[in-house]
């Protein structure tokens, strides 16, 4: 009896065991694929899922999220007979788990293979120049061709890269020599239109300092101009005024004379000396009266006169 009540609970615990396997959590980003008796029965998606003991088996579980495929590089030639090596890498994801699990028997290698053949189409038309300058479209053309191709398999092709490419080593060496020669060309060019530069602003200064110096000259000789001028005025005004005061004073001590009762004779000798301060100044013309004759007969009177 007790070994009944053995039995009976390994049958119990066994039973469980078998129930408890038959559940089966989904987790998020993920489907697996349900196959009953060998068959496909259902994709089942997030959430709990039963299935039916020893007939029902989850045949392939499915990662749905965007992957990423590293291949090795690859070899291709170009147009122009140029071998080297590309690497690519792959971004895609699974839209479809029945698809992926039964269109092809090894996705990734056929992924895999399927990219190497592509990308000899599309390098066998370009030249190398064109291959290393056209990265953009040689991308844009394999994920073209990817998508197409992988749609069967239930796989959606969303990026393709080109990782690096790998000239041949003599390729690159005329590469790096040409870059080389490329970059002192540039220094060359930029150092002489620095050079350009500095001799057109060093003339620009030089002209600018000549019309600076030319004006200062010019403002000198016009401020020397307008002082010689003023100096000349200011001469000519207190020449002028002199003659005025001299002439001013004859002119009173003549009436002085008349106002004593001098007679004409004493009055037209003091006329003649008042003209003869008037020679010392700076006139150059002198009017003289036209009895001339007659006052210096006048004073020849004088000066006997005096003689005696």
């Amino acid at each position: 009896m007790f070994d009944m009540w053995w039995i009976v609970l390994a049958l119990v615990i066994v039973l469980l065991l078998i129930l408890a396997s038959c559940i089966k959590v989904v987790p998020q980003a993920q489907a697996y694929i349900l196959e009953r008796l060998g068959a496909y029965q259902a994709t089942w998606s997030v959430g709990v899922h039963v299935k039916i003991p020893f007939f029902d088996r989850v045949a392939r579980r499915v990662n749905l999220k965007e992957q990423v495929a590293d291949f090795p590089p690859q070899p291709v030639i170009t147009k122009d007979n140029v071998t080297m090596r590309i690497d690519t890498v792959v971004f895609y994801q699974i839209t479809d788990p029945r698809l992926f699990t039964y269109g092809v028997e090894n996705p990734m290698m056929a992924i895999e293979n399927l990219t190497a053949t592509t990308l000899r189409n599309i390098i066998g038309d370009l030249e190398l120049d064109e291959t290393l300058t056209s990265r953009e479209t040689i991308n844009t053309q394999m994920r073209a061709a990817l998508d197409i191709a992988t749609d069967p398999w239930g796989i959606k092709v969303n990026r393709v890269e080109l990782k690096n490419i790998i000239p041949p080593a003599e390729i690159q060496n005329a590469m790096e020599r040409q870059m080389k020669a490329e970059r002192e060309r540039r220094e060359a060019v930029t150092r002489a239109e620095g050079e350009k530069k500095a001799q057109i602003l060093q003339a620009e200064g030089e002209k600018a300092s000549a019309i600076l110096r030319a004006e200062a000259e010019k403002q000198s000789a016009i401020l020397r101009a307008e002082a010689q001028k003023e100096k000349m005025i200011k001469e000519a005004e207190g020449q002028a005024e002199a003659i005025l005061k001299v002439q001013q004073a004859n002119a009173d001590g003549i009436r002085m004379l008349k106002e004593a009762g001098a007679d004409e004779a004493v009055l037209k000798l003091k006329s003649l000396e008042a003209f003869e301060k008037a020679a010392d100044g700076q006139a150059t013309k002198i009017l003289l009266p036209a009895d001339l004759q007659g006052i210096a007969s006048l004073a020849t009177t004088f000066r006997e006169v005096a003689e005696k």
